[in-house]
């Protein structure tokens, strides 16, 4: 049983074949961008709606004002949306433990993140109500800190926060504001934290 026939080996080896007699591959047209077949419709729409994260145009100052108002409107447009805003903005290595929130946790899953958000004092930040910079200060040219005060949406919850930000310099992320820790005022963890 022969598993190519001497036709197609033949077309595919001489030069001299128009073009219209190979096989080509059909495109099918969404909007002005060719789009391949074996991509799904809305390929080319799901490539233009890009999460909200980092950005190179963004001051240190604007990237902590991002993610806060992204965590006050935390589960829009779906659950724990500000949170995951958070995360694409950690500056953590996924592989490594983290002192993101001030003790060394493992926060490489996206769940282990969210969960210290819904399970602590962190909670405040999630669809808070008011907010107002207490200090902000440069560390260093590339190093950025500012301390939040945060009042959250049940009574009488109000807690304060330090954002850390450190810009990055060389590799992939060269010149973008990346969030090194984000510390509470007091002793969150001190009861211990099931993550």
């Amino acid at each position: 049983m022969a598993l190519f026939c001497p036709q197609s080996i033949s077309q595919f080896s001489n030069p001299l074949i128009s073009n219209r007699s190979r096989p080509s591959t059909r495109i099918r047209a969404s909007s002005d961008v060719p789009v391949p077949d074996y991509l799904s419709s809305d390929w080319l729409e799901s490539r233009r709606r890009k999460p909200f994260g980092p950005r190179l145009d963004f001051s240190a100052e604007e990237a902590v004002q991002c993610q806060l108002d992204a965590l006050k409107y935390n589960d829009q447009p779906r659950q724990d949306y500000g949170v995951e805003v958070l995360y694409r903005f950690a500056g953590f290595d996924p592989f490594e433990r983290s002192p993101y929130f001030g003790p060394s946790f493992d926060l490489g899953q996206f769940e282990r993140f969210r969960r210290i958000f819904h399970h602590s004092n962190y909670r405040v930040l999630l669809c808070h109500k008011e907010r107002k910079v207490l200090s902000s200060l440069w560390v260093k040219e590339n190093r950025f800190k500012q301390r939040v005060w945060v009042q959250g949406s049940r009574p009488e919850e109000e807690e304060i926060f330090q954002f850390s930000m450190v810009q990055r310099v060389g590799g992939s992320w060269d010149g973008y504001w990346l969030t090194e820790s984000l510390l509470h005022d007091g002793d969150v963890f001190s009861g211990g934290l099931a993550y």
